[in-house]
């Protein structure tokens, strides 16, 4: 069955740097717009950048635009997460998320509505950034 796990969360300091992977299985991912979301204890969860299933259109959050990059290699079934210059704020629980695989998903929409066709999600992995 289909099932997305992420990885490479952790501690890093203010200014470091962290790559997430999130590995999927059940599912071939080149059919799937992917996207990185993040939830603080007490907040609704965020959508971080979404990535269409062809790697042709990218949204990034203002907050991490600059900062984070996604990418994705289908051959591997995976989709990255590469966190640099790190805050205090970027602290969260992060999630990978794919859309129902059906294609032409607005991958602005998909970040800014984690409900909107984000259909498998993976459980998440924490990031703390704190010196």
């Amino acid at each position: 069955q289909v099932r997305l796990v992420e990885s490479g969360g952790g501690l890093a300091q203010p200014g470091g740097s962290l790559r997430l992977s999130c590995e999927a299985s059940g599912l071939s991912l080149h059919y799937y717009a992917v996207g990185w979301f993040r939830q603080a204890p007490g907040k609704e969860r965020e959508g971080i950048s979404c990535l269409s299933s062809s790697a042709e259109t990218l949204f990034t959050t203002e907050s991490v635009q600059g900062r984070f990059t996604i990418s994705r290699d289908n051959a591997k079934n995976t989709v990255y997460l590469q966190m640099d210059s790190l805050k205090p704020e970027d602290t969260a629980v992060y999630y990978c998320a794919t859309d129902d695989g059906f294609g032409g998903t607005p991958v602005q929409r998909m970040c800014l509505e984690p409900t909107y066709r984000n259909n498998y999600w993976g459980l998440g992995t924490q990031v703390t950034v704190s010196s």
